[in-house]
C-alpha cells in the first residue's frame, strides 16, 4: 500500500550512501547464514550423545516443526514493510501499532500450535507412515519444543520490525544469542544430563523464549528513538479493521507466494528424479549452491525493504528511486561476484560435499547454470524487497504465480530436448518469469509514490 503522507524533504546526509546500504547489510546477511545452525547443532548432539533411532526421530520431529514454522513466515515479511513506512512518516501511534498487530498475531498462532500441538503430530505421523516406536521417540522432542512455539513466531515479528528499523546489528544479536544459548543448552540436557530428544527440545524452546526476550529489548530502545514503544497509550488499534484487513491481505498474498516458490522447486527436484538418482543427488547438491548465495542477495534486499519503507512512509519518491538504484547495484555487484566464485570454486565444495564421482561430474558440469540462475535470480530478490517495503504483496503472488506456471510448461519440452541442461533452463526462466512481471508493476506503483494512492 502506497502512503498517504506528506511528501518530505530530507537532508541529503539523512540519505543512505553505497556504504550505509552494505554496512547495514552485512549483519542481515550473518544473521541468515546462521538460521541454518539450529538444526544442524540439534543434529550433532544427537549424533554424538544419542543412537540412530534417536537420530531419525528427530529428523522427523524437526520437520514438522519446519513444516509449521515457514508456514507462518509471512510474519516477517508483511511487518517489515509497515514498520519502515511508519518510522518513515514520522508517526509514533502508527509505528506501536504496526509492531503490535504482527507481534500479537505471531504470540496468538503460537498458542494454538501449542494447544494443537498433539493432533497435528498424528496427522503428520499418519501423513508420513512413522512407526509407533518411531512415532513416541519424536513426540519427546514436539512436547518439549512445542513449548518455544509463541516465542518462535512471535520472533518472526519482532525480528520483522527490527529489519524495518535498520536494526541489522540487534537482529544479529538475536540470533547469535539463539544460536548460542541452544547450543550450551543441547549439550548441557541431552550429553550431560542424558535427557535425549526431550533435553534437544527443551533447549530450543528455552532458547528461544530468552532470544525472544532480547529481541523485545532490543526492539524497545529502537523504538524509543521514534518516539514509540511497546506500551501502547490506547487501544485504539486493536479494533481498526482497516488496518487488520491490510495485514491479513498482505500475509495471505505473501503465503500464496511463498507455497508457489516451493512448489517450484519441488517440481524441480520431480523432474530430475525422473532422470535417475545421479541427476537427483547432484542437483540437490548444486541447490545448495544456490542457498548458500541466497544468503547475500536475502541480505541487500531486507535493507532494501527499510530503506523502500521509509521513502514511501515520507512520500519521497527522489529518495525511494535513489535506494532502490543504489541497492540494485549492490546487489548487482554482488550476484556478479557469487557467480564467479560459483564457477572457480563450485566444483571443490561440490567435491567436499560428496565423493561419488557420478554425482560429482553431474554437478561440476552444471555450475555455469547455477552461476547464470544466481546473476539472473537477483533482480527478483530485489524486487521482491522493495513490493515487501511498499506493503504491495500482491503483484509478488502474481509473478510468482506465472513463474511457477512457466516453469511447468518450459521443464517438458526442455528437458525432453536438453536432458538435466534443460530442466536448469526452465529454472532460468523461473527467475526471470518473476522480475520481469514486477517489474511494471514497481513503475506504476512508484509513480504513485507521494500522491496518496492506494495499492496497486
Amino acid at each position: 500500500m502506497v502512503s498517504r503522507s506528506t511528501p518530505a524533504n530530507p537532508s541529503p546526509s539523512s540519505l543512505p550512501t553505497r556504504t550505509t546500504l552494505a554496512r547495514q547489510a552485512v549483519p542481515i546477511i550473518l544473521a541468515g547464514a546462521s538460521v541454518p545452525l539450529l538444526g544442524m547443532v540439534d543434529t550433532a548432539v544427537i549424533g554424538h550423545y544419542g543412537s540412530a533411532a534417536e537420530l531419525g526421530a528427530l529428523a522427523v520431529g524437526a520437520l514438522l516443526f519446519n513444516f509449521l514454522y515457514w508456514a507462518f513466515g509471512f510474519l516477517r515479511m508483511a511487518t517489515t514493510g509497515f514498520v519502515a513506512q511508519a518510522a518513515g512518516g514520522g508517526q509514533a501511534v502508527r509505528l506501536q501499532a504496526a509492531v503490535l498487530r504482527p507481534l500479537l498475531l505471531g504470540l496468538g498462532i503460537g498458542l494454538a500450535l501449542w494447544l494443537l500441538h498433539a493432533p497435528l503430530s498424528l496427522l503428520f505421523h499418519t501423513a508420513l507412515g512413522s512407526t509407533p516406536a518411531l512415532e513416541a521417540r519424536s513426540d519427546d522432542y514436539v512436547a518439549a519444543r512445542i513449548w518455544g512455539a509463541p516465542a518462535a513466531l512471535a520472533l518472526y515479528a519482532l525480528c520483522g520490525s527490527l529489519i524495518g528499523l535498520g536494526r541489522g546489528g540487534a537482529l544479529l544479536a538475536v540470533q547469535l544469542l539463539l544460536n548460542g544459548l541452544n547450543a550450551l543448552l543441547d549439550i548441557w540436557f541431552a550429553g550431560w544430563l542424558g535427557m535425549g530428544l526431550r533435553g534437544i527440545g527443551l533447549g530450543t524452546a528455552i532458547a528461544e523464549w530468552t532470544s525472544c526476550a532480547l529481541a523485545l529489548w532490543l526492539l524497545r530502545q529502537a523504538l524509543r528513538e521514534h518516539g514509540a514503544g511497546l506500551r501502547p497509550a490506547g487501544w485504539q488499534w486493536l479494533g481498526d479493521r482497516t488496518a487488520w484487513r491490510a495485514l491479513w491481505s498482505a500475509n495471505a498474498d505473501l503465503l500464496l507466494r511463498t507455497l508457489c516458490l516451493l512448489a517450484g522447486f519441488a517440481w524441480f527436484a520431480r523432474q530430475g528424479s525422473q532422470l535417475g538418482e545421479v541427476v537427483l543427488a547432484g542437483n540437490h547438491l548444486l541447490l545448495q549452491l544456490v542457498a548458500f548465495c541466497a544468503f547475500f542477495l536475502d541480505g541487500f534486499a531486507h535493507v532494501t525493504e527499510a530503506h523502500v519503507g521509509r521513502a514511501i512512509g515520507r512520500g519521497d519518491r527522489s529518495g525511494l528511486g535513489r535506494v532502490v538504484r543504489l541497492g540494485g547495484e549492490l546487489a548487482a555487484a554482488t550476484a556478479l561476484g557469487l557467480a564467479l566464485l560459483v564457477l572457480l570454486c563450485g566444483g571443490r565444495i561440490i567435491a567436499v560435499l560428496t565423493d561419488l564421482a557420478a554425482v560429482v561430474a553431474h554437478a561440476q558440469a552444471h555450475l555455469p547454470w547455477v552461476a547464470a540462475y544466481v546473476l539472473l535470480s537477483v533482480a527478483a530478490f530485489q524486487l521482491d524487497g522493495m513490493f515487501i517495503g511498499a506493503t504491495a504483496t500482491a503483484p509478488m503472488r502474481r509473478s510468482a504465480l506465472y513463474a511457477l506456471l512457466a516453469l511447468v510448461l518450459c521443464s517438458w519440452p526442455a528437458q525432453q530436448g536438453w536432458g538435466s541442461h534443460g530442466l536448469w533452463l526452465a529454472m532460468l526462466v523461473f527467475a526471470v518469469v518473476r522480475a520481469l512481471v514486477l517489474l511494471p508493476a514497481w513503475r506504476l506503483l512508484a509513480a504513485r509514490v507521494g500522491q496518496g494512492s492506494a495499492a496497486i
